[in-house]
């Protein structure tokens, strides 16, 4: 089984109708660290009914079409798939608790050759069902890692955002808690990579990783935090690049420049001083 370029470029995904609640934004904002401290409450909002408000970067989840690459007929090796970048553009602000439709299509296919892999890059669009009013843009760029030499029409993967050379204008350190994955997975990526140990060592991890989507998150918070006052308003869209796996339990130092309206950034471990998420770009509102 391999990828089929003409094929996959056809996927029919349906599109899925999502309803959510208070209680979903809640845990969705548990599963990205927020609420360590029982004392802040600047974070208290996202994870306490009481005036709620709503992490921007859930809008990655609303709408979620399922586990497409395993679940459909693709030939992706789903196995040692793993999701290479993501962002999100906020057409409006989240509603505490609303009803929406996703619909995606796979917008590219890119194989990079023999033993390198090959990039899927697919766009959702998330509409209110009630209304049919656009959210939110959902975009991402699956990493195939077993799938390269299917022999692909020839394409240049796009140039990811610079990182400035100067130092960071400030930089966020958020811990992970050992289990941040369990609790993230519950906002609707159920693959067993985070949760079943054997199952990440045959996809050559020594343990389960964080979500992609929750170190996305992570992110998220420190921009959130940083430079909008966890005003989610502020918070006009969001993307990176997956560059290294997070293990539950770990810290990412998310560093950070702006210029203007443009938030550049890059988290990394810690732990073990590596990037693990790179050539980050987000936009905020005055």
């Amino acid at each position: 089984m391999s990828i089929v370029y003409d094929k996959l470029m056809a996927l029919d995904i349906p599109p899925a109708e999502h309803r959510y609640t208070a209680k979903d934004c809640m845990l969705y904002a548990l599963g990205v660290g927020l609420g360590h401290d029982p004392m802040n409450e600047d974070e208290l909002p996202f994870v306490y009914e009481k005036n709620l408000k709503v992490l921007p970067t859930m809008a990655a989840v609303l709408g979620y079409v399922g586990f497409w690459a395993r679940d459909r007929d693709t030939g992706i090796d789903w196995v040692k798939i793993v999701n290479g970048e993501q962002g999100v553009t906020l057409h409006k602000p989240l509603k505490g608790d609303n009803t929406v439709i996703g619909r995606q299509r796979i917008v590219e296919v890119i194989d990079k050759g023999a033993g390198k892999g090959a990039l899927v890059y697919s766009e959702r669009k998330v509409t209110d069902k009630a209304t049919g009013e656009l959210i939110a843009t959902v975009t991402q760029t699956t990493f195939c890692r077993a799938d390269g030499g299917f022999g692909g029409p020839p394409r240049q993967a796009p140039e990811p955002h610079p990182i400035p050379p100067r130092a960071p204008d400030a930089v966020c350190d958020l811990g992970t808690r050992p289990e941040a994955a369990l609790i993230y997975r519950l906002s609707g990526d159920r693959n067993p990579l985070h949760a079943e140990p054997e199952f990440a060592k045959k996809a050559g991890y020594p343990r389960p990783i964080l979500h992609g989507l929750g170190n996305f998150g992570i992110a998220g918070h420190a921009v959130l935090k940083t430079f909008c006052g966890y005003d989610p308003g502020k918070l006009a869209s969001f993307a990176c690049r997956f560059s290294a796996p997070v293990f539950p339990g770990e810290t990412l130092r998310t560093e950070m420049w702006r210029d203007g309206y443009v938030v550049s950034f890059r988290s990394k471990v810690v732990e073990r001083d590596v990037v693990a998420v790179n050539n980050g770009r987000a936009e905020v509102r005055s």
